[in-house]
């Protein structure tokens, strides 16, 4: 081999640090996608429980998964990534609505549809059915906003106590109290509108 060719294959070798750099980062792609596939749906209803907005709730999704691209190198030491993500979004739609002052009230008849059951119903079982939900999600709406917020964590995202807390940044006590009031306030303004029927 000649002293040039020695010197061109010199440089077409890659350092094995290079080598370890590469394969480190498709190791970390391979789990950011893996999360944005496991995850995105539960971020998505998170999003939207708060903001009530498809298109809005999508953005704070895409956000939530940028913070966590830029905080790749902080995916080995999370505990608990469902946790960890929730987290993060909750605190991006706290911060949309804390900017906006004002939440959006619309009825989204598509987003109605994709979590209404479709298995053989009739259109007036249906139309009961939305107006149901729609009447549910009005009394949510009513109760105070730390009442509001544990419930939603709990009955929509299925979160437990302790990862309410953590979401939350308060106690577990303060959780369970908490949803105790909401469950009550709910309660009571579910049987106020059936007697006012």
């Amino acid at each position: 081999m000649s002293t040039s060719q020695a010197i061109y294959a010199g440089w077409m070798e890659i350092p094995n640090s290079a080598v370890e750099e590469q394969a480190r980062r498709r190791a970390e792609d391979v789990a950011l996608a893996a999360l944005v596939d496991r995850y995105a749906a539960a971020l998505y209803r998170v999003a939207y429980s708060v903001l009530r907005n498809p298109a809005d709730a999508e953005d704070a999704v895409q956000e939530t998964f940028l913070r966590v691209v830029r905080h790749r190198d902080t995916l080995n030491e999370v505990r608990d990534h469902r946790v960890w993500l929730i987290r993060i979004v909750w605190n991006i739609v706290l911060d949309r609505k804390r900017r906006a002052k004002t939440r959006p009230e619309t009825d989204d008849v598509a987003e109605l549809a994709r979590v209404l059951p479709s298995t053989g119903l009739s259109a007036e079982e249906l139309a009961a059915a939305a107006q149901h939900h729609a009447h549910v999600l009005a009394c949510v709406e009513k109760l105070p906003q730390k009442e509001r917020e544990v419930l939603t964590l709990s009955a929509f995202e299925e979160l437990s106590s302790v990862e309410i807390a953590e979401v939350l940044g308060i106690t577990e006590s303060s959780v369970r109290s908490r949803l105790f009031r909401a469950r009550n306030l709910i309660a009571g303004l579910l049987d106020h509108a059936r007697s006012s029927k």
